[in-house]
């Protein structure tokens, strides 16, 4: 699309669509072919990413590979497409070029960082729990990977701290399901989503209140004594939450008391505990 029809189309309305439309465009030209020397063409790609002209500096590393195949700057070039896409916000076409690299220089000195970038691509698009997480489960998949392979590396590092985040998103959707299906007197449905974050994300913020759930949905259908267990590991790990503090109203409140935790338990009550309930 021209820069003359996109403006006819924003004249008759469609603003938006006519930016999308022109935009998609321009990221999927091709540079005219002007045989130039790797390093120049290179060089002149180097310039667009400090200029910060992310879409024109994947098309300029792109052509380094296009008319260079063969050389060490093309291998070079294609993870720095995948950079640049990346700062671009294209992200589908970030993991397309990282995936090329890994798929050709599996051993390459690149590699870590291309499934960095992977990770970080699909992370970026990660959306809020009120809406379907598949997106979410890429970017968890690509950082548990760059954690597994690359253990030492930087990239690592921050992986990491990008799992708990995407964790605790997955953590986060589990409750809404599970707060829904309680709403609406599905107990057993409800306790299946927050047996999953205790058992699967028990490290995210969302355990506290999964355990005060579970004694709600026992308690909905006359399960006081696995009510009382979920009560006793909550208040076990988490004594100062006000989780705790809603759960042991609610279950005095039933006549039940939850239990406290022994002096100098090391951590195998809980197991022994929570292996009780379940």
């Amino acid at each position: 699309m021209t820069v003359k029809s996109c403006s006819t189309v924003l004249l008759a309305g469609v603003a938006a669509a006519a930016l999308a439309a022109c935009s998609n465009s321009n990221r999927r030209e091709s540079l005219a072919y002007i045989e130039k020397p790797v390093e120049q063409l290179y060089n002149e790609a180097a310039e667009s990413i400090d200029k910060r002209l992310w879409d024109q500096a994947a098309l300029q590393f792109n052509e380094v590979q296009r008319q260079h195949p063969y050389s060490e700057w093309a291998q070079r070039s294609m993870l720095m497409a995948s950079y640049a896409h990346y700062r671009g916000r294209d992200y589908d076409e970030s993991v397309q070029a990282a995936e090329q690299y890994i798929a050709l220089f599996p051993g390459g000195q690149g590699a870590a960082y291309a499934y960095y970038l992977i990770g970080v691509s699909h992370f970026e698009q990660i959306i809020d729990v009120g809406r379907e997480q598949g997106r979410t489960n890429l970017a968890l998949a690509g950082l548990t990977e760059v954690v597994r392979r690359f253990p030492q590396t930087e990239y690592a590092r921050d992986a990491e701290l990008k799992v708990d985040m995407v964790r605790d998103q997955l953590a986060g959707k589990e409750m809404q399901i599970g707060r829904y299906y309680l709403r609406t007197s599905e107990h057993l449905s409800a306790i299946n989503r927050f047996k999953t974050v205790v058992d699967q994300y028990d490290t995210t913020t969302h355990t506290p209140e999964a355990l005060h759930r579970l004694v709600e949905a026992y308690l909905s259908i006359g399960l006081d004594g696995q009510a009382l267990a979920a009560a006793s590991v909550l208040g076990h790990n988490y004594p100062g939450s006000e989780w705790y503090a809603d759960t042991y109203e609610l279950m005095t409140s039933k006549g039940v008391v939850p239990e406290t935790a022994p002096e100098g338990d090391d951590g195998g009550w809980f197991s022994g505990m929570w292996n009780s309930i379940f």
